[in-house]
C-alpha cells in the first residue's frame, strides 16, 4: 500500500470473501474495514444491494494513509471514506478494451498523418518541432520562425509525430520515418446482435505471417545547423519491428531496439550524437528464435554504460552484464541448468538484481518458480523463497520486505511476507484450508511424469479423476492440450476447480501434460517447435500417456479423446490428423488451424519468415483429408484473437473430402469455447 509496509489480500471466508491487511513492520493482520458498511453506503450511493461478504470488486486501491479505498463497481470507479462509510463516484469505470475498442488489437502502427495537432517543445523551452505535409518542421518558440528539417516525406514513407525525440541538450531530434505497408483488414458479420434487428458489420486492422509491413528507419536532425544527418542502416536493414527511440541522458547518443524479421537477429543499437554513427550495443543471434515476446529483458545501469541483458545463447535462459561502451559481455551474472524467468529488480547501488526462476532447486519440479538474489559479477546466489512449491512473489516500494504466495496443486497455498535482504520469513499471514473440499469429495490431480521422445528429457503432467472413481473400472482418457510456443501450461498452484475436472466427473480421466516445444525449459526442449508447430509434442505426449497406462490399468488408451481452445483448437484437431492411431475423438475451439491464417507477430516468431512448405505441412486445412476419428469445430463468429475464417476454411476442406463432422458456431461468439452451451455440446461429444 504506497510506500508502507502494509499489503492487502483477498480471502475466501464462509459465504464468500473478506479483505484484510497485514503489516510487515508489527508481523500482525486485521480487517482492512467493515465490509457490512461498505456495502451498506455503496448501495446507498450506487442504488445497487450488495452483501458484505459479496462486494462487487476483486481488486481496491488503498490510500497510503488507509483512510480511504478506491474500486470499479457498478459501472464507476468509486472512493470510499473508510471512517464515515461515505462512498462517493470518482470517475467512469475503465474500458475493457485497449484504444478504439476490442476490434484492432492488432494494428502494426498509426495511420498517416499530413500534420500533427500538437507541437512537442525542446527540453530548454527554446524550440517546437511538429509534422506538416508528412515531414518535420522546427519552430522557434519566442520568433515563430519555421525551418523545415525533411523534405522526404510523403503519404506512403513519412515522418511520426508519436517519435518526435528532444535530445536533452535540445541541440538535436531524433524521429523515425515510416514507409507503411499492408495493412491487412479483416470483415466480421454479427448475425444476432442485441440492439438491433438486422446484423452488424465490423472490421479489424489484422497483420498476417508474410504481409508486407511498416518499415521505420531512425533519422537525426540538427537544431543549430538546421540540418539533417544520414543513419547508415548496415545494423538495421530488415526491421521486424523498431524500439522506442530514447535518448541517453547526458545526450551523447540516442538508442533503439531493432528485431529482425524472422526473429533471428535482435540489437541494441546506439546511435552518436555528433557523427550519426550508428553500433551495436547487444546483439542477439539464434539459429532458430529468439523469443523476444517472453524471454527478452534489458535494463541500462548508470546511462547505459553497462546493460543487464537475458539470453538464451548458451541453450538456458540466463543474465549477462554487458560494457555499454564497447558492447563487450563483462561476466554472466547466472548460469546453470535452469531458467530465469523474470526480473524484479536491479539495485545499481548495491550492484544487486532481484529476480525469478526455475529449475533451481535439485528434486523439485523444474517449472517450479522461487525468487533469487544475485550480484551482478555473478557471485552471492541466494534464495529467498522456501517450501516446495510455485511460488508468486510481489516486493514492497523500499525492497525492504516481499509477500510470497506459495502452493502446489496437491497443495493448498501458503500467504507469507519475508525479508528481502535474506529471505527470513516475518509472518504467515495465511493458509489455505481445504477442509470443506476433501469432505465434499475432492482429490487432488496426481503428478506424473514420463521420458519424452529422446529417453532421457522428462515430460510432466497431471492427471485428474472424477471424485466416484473406481480403480477396478477402466476409463476412457481425455487429454485436455495447449501447445503453444510461447509458454509452459500444465498448472503447478493450486486449484480448487477447473475445467478438466467438470469434465473427469462424467466419467473420465483427464490429464495434461507440457511436450517438447514448449517454453520454460532449456533451449533445445523449445526449439522442437521451429517451424514445425504441427508437432505439438505430441510424440511426447503418447510416450506419457503410455506410461500412465503402464502404472495404471483403468488408464484406457484405447478410447483416447482430445480437447483445446485457440492454439490448443489446432492442437487438438492436429492430435486427430497426425496421430488417428492414438487420438479417437476430439473438440476444436477457435483453432488456429492454419498458421498463415492467424496472427502475424505470434506465427512468423515460431515458423519462420520467410513463409516456407513447413506452414503447409502444419496445416489443419492442408491435411484435412486425414481426418478418421470424431470431431467437433467450436467457433465464434466475433473471435477477435483468431481469424473465424480460420476454422470455415478447415469446414470447406473437411465437405471436400467428403468426411463427417460437428460444427458450432456461436452468434456474437468470441474466442472461446462456446460459453455454457459449447461446453455442454462438448461433454455430449464426449459421452456419446
Amino acid at each position: 500500500i504506497g510506500k508502507t509496509s502494509r499489503t492487502w489480500y483477498r480471502k475466501s471466508v464462509a459465504g464468500g470473501y473478506e479483505f484484510w491487511i497485514a503489516d510487515a513492520s508489527s508481523a500482525t493482520k486485521a480487517i482492512a474495514f467493515d465490509h457490512a458498511k461498505l456495502a451498506a453506503a455503496l448501495a446507498s450511493a450506487s442504488g445497487e444491494k450488495f452483501e458484505a461478504l459479496n462486494l462487487p470488486f476483486f481488486t481496491l486501491t488503498f490510500a497510503e494513509d488507509g483512510k480511504t479505498a478506491e474500486f470499479v463497481a457498478a459501472g464507476s470507479r468509486w472512493s470510499c471514506d473508510l471512517a464515515t462509510y461515505e462512498c462517493k463516484k470518482s470517475g467512469p469505470a475503465p474500458s475493457r478494451f485497449g484504444r478504439g475498442g476490442g476490434m484492432n488489437m492488432w494494428v502494426r502502427g498509426p495511420a498517416p498523418e499530413a500534420a500533427s495537432r500538437e507541437v512537442k517543445t525542446s527540453p530548454d523551452g527554446k524550440w517546437e518541432v511538429f509534422i506538416r505535409n508528412y515531414n518535420v518542421v522546427l519552430r522557434d518558440k519566442e520568433k515563430k520562425e519555421e525551418t523545415i528539417l525533411s523534405r522526404d516525406g510523403s503519404e506512403g514513407n513519412y515522418y511520426t509525430y508519436e517519435s518526435l525525440r528532444w535530445a536533452p541538450d535540445s541541440k538535436r531530434v531524433a524521429a523515425y520515418r515510416l514507409r507503411r505497408g499492408y495493412h491487412r483488414v479483416i470483415q466480421y458479420v454479427e448475425s444476432s446482435p442485441s440492439d438491433q434487428l438486422q446484423p452488424k458489420y465490423h472490421t479489424m486492422e489484422y497483420a498476417k505471417p508474410g504481409d508486407a509491413i511498416d518499415i521505420e528507419r531512425p533519422v537525426l536532425f540538427l537544431v543549430d545547423a538546421k540540418a539533417r544527418v544520414e543513419i547508415d542502416d548496415a545494423l538495421f536493414p530488415n526491421p521486424y519491428e523498431m524500439g522506442n527511440l530514447a535518448w541517453r541522458k547526458d545526450g551523447r547518443a540516442f538508442t533503439f531496439e531493432y528485431n529482425e524479421r524472422g526473429h533471428q537477429v535482435y540489437r541494441i543499437v546506439e546511435v552518436d550524437a555528433p557523427t550519426g554513427a550508428a553500433r551495436a550495443v547487444v546483439e542477439e543471434k539464434a539459429a532458430t528464435f529468439f523469443c523476444y515476446s517472453g524471454k527478452k529483458y534489458r535494463y541500462d545501469i548508470a546511462d547505459g554504460k553497462e546493460v543487464v541483458w537475458m539470453s538464451e545463447r548458451d541453450g538456458w535462459n540466463h543474465l549477462y552484464l554487458y560494457d555499454g561502451a564497447t558492447g563487450a559481455v563483462k561476466n554472466r551474472i547466472t548460469k546453470g541448468e535452469w531458467v530465469v524467468r523474470s526480473v524484479d529488480k536491479v539495485d545499481e547501488e548495491k550492484r544487486q538484481v532481484y529476480f525469478q526462476a526455475s529449475g533451481v532447486v535439485p528434486g523439485q519440479d523444474p517449472y517450479f518458480t522461487h525468487a533469487f538474489r544475485i550480484n551482478l559479477d555473478g557471485t552471492g546466489l541466494a534464495r529467498l523463497t522456501d517450501g516446495e512449491g510455485n511460488h508468486s512473489v510481489r516486493y514492497s516500494p523500499d525492497m525492504a520486505y516481499f509477500v510470497d504466495t506459495w502452493s502446489r496443486v496437491d497443495l493448498p497455498p501458503t500467504f507469507e511476507i519475508r525479508r528481502a535482504s535474506d529471505g527470513a520469513p516475518v509472518m504467515t499471514v495465511e493458509k489455505g484450508d481445504i477442509g470443506g473440499l476433501l469432505e465434499a469429495g475432492w482429490k487432488a490431480p496426481e503428478v506424473f511424469v514420463a521420458k519424452a521422445r529422446d529417453g532421457k528429457t522428462d515430460i510432466h503432467g497431471i492427471i485428474v479423476r472424477p471424485t466416484n472413481f473406481d480403480p477396478r473400472k477402466k476409463y476412457p482418457v481425455i487429454e485436455y492440450i495447449y501447445a503453444g510456443p510461447q509458454g509452459s501450461f500444465v498448472p503447478k498452484s493450486f486449484q480448487a476447480y477447473s475445467g478438466m475436472r467438470a469434465l473427469a466427473e462424467l466419467g473420465f480421466i483427464v490429464s495434461q501434460c507440457d511436450g517438447l516445444g514448449t517454453s520454460n525449459r532449456s533451449k533445445a526442449f523449445h526449439d522442437v517447435c521451429y517451424k514445425n508447430i504441427g508437432d505439438a509434442g505430441f510424440p511426447d505426449r503418447i510416450l506419457w500417456h503410455n506410461a500412465v497406462a503402464a502404472k495404471y490399468p483403468h488408464y484406457d488408451i484405447s478410447r483416447v479423446g482430445i480437447y483445446g481452445n485457440s492454439a490448443g483448437g489446432q492442437n487438438a484437431l492436429g492430435g486427430l490428423l497426425f496421430h488417428p492411431e492414438f487420438y479417437k475423438a476430439g473438440v476444436a475451439s477457435c483453432g488456429c488451424h492454419d498458421n498463415r491464417m492467424d496472427k502475424m507477430w505470434w506465427n512468423e516468431q515460431w515458423m519462420g519468415w520467410p513463409l516456407g512448405p513447413e506452414y503447409a505441412a502444419s496445416s489443419n486445412v492442408d491435411n484435412a483429408g486425414k481426418l478418421k476419428g470424431r470431431l467437433l469445430l467450436i467457433v465464434g463468429e466475433m473471435d477477435t484473437n483468431v481469424d473465424p475464417a480460420s476454422t470455415m476454411q478447415v469446414v470447406n476442406a473437411l465437405i471436400k473430402a467428403d468426411k463427417v463432422f460437428d460444427l458450432l458456431v456461436i452468434p456474437g461468439g468470441g474466442h472461446g469455447m462456446g460459453g455454457a452451451y459449447g461446453e455442454r455440446k462438448m461433454y455430449d461429444f464426449f459421452v456419446r
